[in-house]
């Protein structure tokens, strides 16, 4: 039940974004909002033997695992693997639309094969202890969400899941790519209330061009039991992490940006002397301070420089001056 709880407010899996130095940053931030890893897939770990994609600082939770994949058995023996490697929660993506998702049939197109996915969630649950949940759109391409979405639900609650998050959008496999099926089709927030009246005991998470803690206040304060935030909560992650915890969960302080690059700094010392680069971790800091003076120069310095031979925290503290100073500079008269 202590997910459910974190669940209140999430960080989306964002393929290429959120993977383990990212999440370990986030996790600065706020104690307790739920943090999810990139996708990865079944057939990776099962076939591939990839067990290094399960990496993570046991800093990093609460976090959830989420898993590609269509075939049922295939599934249950990565969640095997996922909930072995430390995860308390593993997540079933449909409601990924792209093409590399599309050939290996899971993702969104899953959408039209709700008993497949009962089946996959099914030996799922039956594979682990750890919690098996959804992540969904609310139909694709031609559906009618209306019926689609409420049959959807109904066929994996049957099969045992308690908690889904649903994308308020359609995906359009066919006509647009992946970034347009982030913005283009439109977002359907009353549809995923009127979800949560129809399945009561279900725990439901909202996502989808959500972009502000008063967004996900308003949508919790509405009914729904947590909020999902993808973009925002990786370029404007100050924005939405360091109140979290006061704001959302009402336990804990709301931290600062400044005092996230400081806590950051001996986790790149020991990257960095494990022979890691700079910039798989500074990627990831870029946004910070957006929207505050001396945000460009953080980018700059950082994008300039992390990627040169001995780059460390000198040149992260380097980029962070360029903030401070201009905090510490009289207010013209």
């Amino acid at each position: 039940m202590q997910l459910n709880q974190n669940a209140r407010l999430s960080v989306a899996p964002m393929m290429d974004w959120t993977d383990r130095h990212c999440r370990y940053l986030h996790r600065l931030m706020s104690a307790h909002t739920l943090l999810y890893t990139e996708m990865v897939t079944a057939p990776a770990l099962v076939r591939g033997g990839a067990l290094h994609l399960l990496d993570h600082h046991p800093a990093e939770h609460p976090a959830a695992l989420q898993l590609g994949g269509s075939d049922p058995h295939e599934l249950a023996q990565a969640a095997r693997l996922g909930a072995r490697a430390g995860y308390g929660e593993i997540n079933l993506n449909v409601g990924c639309p792209s093409d590399r998702v599309q050939s290996g049939a899971f993702g969104a197109v899953l959408m039209k094969d709700a008993a497949l996915v009962a089946r996959c969630v099914s030996e799922m649950i039956h594979a682990t202890d750890a919690e098996i949940t959804v992540k969904c759109r609310i139909g694709v391409d031609d559906q009618d969400p209306e019926t689609v979405l409420p049959e959807f639900l109904a066929q994996i609650i049957a099969a045992g899941v308690t908690r889904v998050t649903i994308h308020a959008r359609k995906a359009w496999l066919d006509g647009l790519s992946p970034k347009e099926n982030r913005d283009i089709p439109p977002l359907d927030y009353p549809l995923v209330h009127r979800m949560k009246e129809l399945f009561p005991n279900l725990h439901l998470s909202i996502n989808g061009g959500i972009t502000s803690l008063d967004q996900a206040q308003a949508f919790l304060g509405g009914g729904l039991d947590g909020v999902m935030i993808g973009r925002a909560a990786y370029h404007q992650p100050a924005d939405i992490l360091c109140a979290a915890d006061a704001r959302i969960f009402g336990d804990g302080p709301v931290t600062t940006a400044e005092d996230t690059v400081h806590a950051m700094l001996p986790y790149i010392e020991a990257h960095v002397a494990e022979g890691g680069k700079l910039g798989q971790i500074t990627r990831h800091m870029l946004g910070l301070f957006a929207g505050r003076p001396g945000a460009r120069g953080w980018r700059r310095v950082l994008s300039e420089g992390a990627h040169r031979p001995g780059a460390g925290t000198d040149l992260v503290l380097e980029a962070l001056a360029e903030v401070t100073a201009l905090d510490a500079s009289p207010a013209p008269v």
